[in-house]
């Protein structure tokens, strides 16, 4: 099937999957990793407008897609460097055991089930009222936030939600038997996690990383569900250092 994606910059590849935020969520790493790197951010099938076919409804449809994407780019010591649901996507991508893949990015991630605590629950925006959303997902929601500027805007928003809702609504935000799965994961793994994320705790957070072997929990200050954006800087810095271990 046909997949849209921008890339930019050459060397080692970046792979962005982003979450139901859409693709822009990931641009400006994209753009920050493309400076010395090759980066790239598919958009998932659905999503900002493209076409979504009737039978392609669950992640393990995009796994498979991006995975072939791989394959059909050539792309070699392929970094993954997934966002919330796209970091479920890179987790399920890992565990293919593609010999293309060197290590993974998982930031804020969803795909477990951690349980229902409220620490470690994933919780629904789409559940609270409107003006209770941004809160969740960002530390500083007045700077941040994203805010749909004309009906257009507005009206892709809601379709992205509703891809979302196809790929990962039920059950909802995770697949059952990802968490005891992990502990087979055959390369290096980064969890980066905004402190102040109320979409999924950091506990959520620590969980996963404790899940995963040879991996490591970097809580990032003053941000939330995106620390890509809210501290972009940092975030680079943390992937940099871990590619430099690779």
């Amino acid at each position: 099937m046909h997949l849209s994606f921008a890339e930019a910059g050459a060397g080692r590849c970046f792979l962005l999957l982003h979450g139901g935020a859409g693709p822009a969520s990931m641009y400006g790493l994209a753009e920050s990793l493309s400076a010395n790197a090759r980066a790239v951010v598919p958009i998932h099938p659905g999503f900002n407008g493209t076409p979504r076919p009737e039978r392609f409804g669950r992640i393990d449809d995009l796994v498979l897609a991006y995975l072939s994407l791989i394959e059909r780019l050539d792309l070699r010591d392929v970094v993954l460097v997934g966002n919330s649901v796209g970091g479920w996507i890179a987790a399920e991508m890992a565990l293919r055991l593609s010999p293309r893949l060197a290590g993974a990015v998982l930031i804020n991630s969803v795909g477990i089930d951690a349980g229902t605590t409220p620490e470690l629950s994933i919780v629904d925006p789409t559940a609270v009222p409107p003006a209770e959303r941004a809160p969740l997902a960002f530390h500083n929601p007045e700077k941040f936030a994203f805010a749909a500027s004309t009906p257009e805007a507005a009206a892709a928003m809601l379709d992205n939600q509703k891809a979302l809702r196809a790929y990962a609504g039920e059950p909802f935000m995770h697949e059952p038997t990802l968490l005891s799965r992990l502990a087979k994961m055959p390369i290096p793994t980064l969890v980066i996690w905004g402190e102040s994320d109320r979409i999924v705790r950091p506990d959520y957070g620590r969980l996963l990383a404790s899940s995963i072997p040879h991996s490591r929990y970097a809580p990032v200050a003053a941000a939330g569900h995106f620390p890509q954006i809210e501290q972009l800087e940092e975030v680079e810095r943390l992937i940099s250092d871990f590619v430099g271990r690779l």
